[in-house]
């Protein structure tokens, strides 16, 4: 079968629409090399670009913003599908899609609404927020840190895990300033001093990016620098409750395209197994049940995520209140939704070798890369103390923790 061409978006005045056959189009496109690019560890820059002539990055923005104004829950089945073409891309865009749902969906400032108006034209944001050391438990303060100069800052220090940032326009930063506050600074990834790093060695999820970003003496504004405070940012209760969901929905795509792989495999099966019940695999009940198992597992991955993502979106139309009692729901579903989409999407990843057999284990036909993408993305944040959290929030009222993993 030949390649499509790539698809072309010239001049289009709004992002893609999700149901828009140019979209459909362009995952097919993104899907037809995924395996090759992650058994060759070939960086999708090729890709991104498309992803950023496309303008899905700014599907959330408001339409009278020049954006998608699509729903949580119509961003999230998106991002499913996306995970579905390939699960690299769709963790690529992760932080994206945070940064603009917390800094540039309601912008607050000129700053913001220029950040939002360059969303809108195509740019990708991506993150430096962890970094490697030797923190105490509990204690979220980084090391990277801001100081005066002049009527501006300087910015130095180091992080990892930066997923994204290798393909972006911007990086949104986690800093400390001169008297400890923690603070967030979004800057052009091109500006002097910046030195980005693909060293990301993990088993999955290899072509993310998600490797070391250096600050020295970077020059920072004083309008790119925002201070945490209550309901601005990090600063509002349950503010990684959508970077959390949008892990998961990639899991959940992740568990589509092992429905889609298992059925090709059948399908393409000249020979079966020696005690198998039927000479023609496409006619074998073992391996029709197998693939069912993993159609189902899919179908209830989805839907668990995007009920997640309906509480999350009657989260996001209250705001940022005092009452926290939506936002404490969703990012309980959201949690509650891990749980299970993690467990089926690495099921569903060892489920896909009984449908082909040891035949289908060989390295070129790469059908690991689902249960390694799977596991990675898993092991970001752990499942068990999400499920201690529910089970004592169920058992004893305790609501969940509101920073961090929730």
């Amino acid at each position: 079968m030949n390649k499509a061409a790539a698809p072309q978006f010239p001049g289009q005045s709004q992002p893609l629409h999700i149901d828009s056959p140019s979209l459909t189009a362009l995952f097919d496109y993104i899907a037809q090399d995924e395996s090759k690019r992650e058994r060759e560890r070939t960086l999708p820059y090729d890709i991104v670009d498309l992803i950023r002539q496309s303008r899905i990055g700014a599907l959330r923005i408001p339409k009278a913003d020049g954006g998608g104004g699509v729903s949580l829950r119509e961003l999230f089945s998106t991002v499913i599908r996306l995970g579905t073409a390939d699960a690299n891309v769709a963790h690529i865009l992760r932080n994206h899609f945070s940064v603009v749902e917390r800094l540039a969906l309601t912008p607050l400032s000129a700053q913001s609404r220029k950040w939002r108006d360059d969303v809108v034209g195509g740019a990708l944001i991506g993150l430096a927020t962890t970094e490697l050391g030797s923190s105490q438990v509990g204690d979220i303060a980084p090391a990277t840190n801001v100081t005066h100069d002049g009527d501006g800052y300087r910015l130095n220090g180091t992080k990892y895990y930066s997923t994204g940032t290798i393909y972006s326009d911007y990086v949104l930063v986690r800093v400390a300033t001169h008297d400890k506050r923690i603070a967030t600074t979004v800057i052009p990834v091109k500006r002097e001093g910046i030195e980005i790093v693909d060293d990301w060695d993990g088993s999955g999820q290899r072509l993310t990016g998600s490797g070391t970003t250096h600050f020295h003496n970077v020059r920072v504004e004083a309008s790119e620098l925002i201070v945490d405070a209550p309901n601005v940012g990090y600063g509002a209760a349950y503010a990684n409750t959508f970077a959390q969901l949008f892990l998961t929905a990639i899991n959940a795509g992740i568990v589509g395209a092992i429905r889609r792989d298992a059925a090709d495999l059948v399908r393409r099966r000249a020979r079966n197994f020696y005690y198998s019940p039927s000479l023609n695999p496409r006619e074998d009940p073992v391996l029709q049940q197998t693939v069912g198992q993993i159609s189902s597992n899919a179908f209830a991955a989805e839907a668990v995520v995007l009920a997640a993502a309906d509480a999350l979106d009657a989260a996001s139309r209250a705001g940022d209140g005092e009452d926290t009692t939506l936002a404490h729901a969703a990012a309980l579903h959201s949690a509650q939704a891990k749980v299970i989409t993690d467990e089926l999407a690495i099921r569903s990843g060892s489920l896909l070798f009984d449908a082909g057999g040891a035949s289908a284990t060989k390295t070129s036909d790469n059908l690991d890369r689902h249960w390694r993408n799977a596991r990675t993305l898993s092991s970001h944040n752990p499942v068990t103390v999400k499920a201690q959290a529910i089970g004592a929030f169920e058992v004893n009222g305790t609501p969940l923790p509101a920073k961090g993993f929730f």
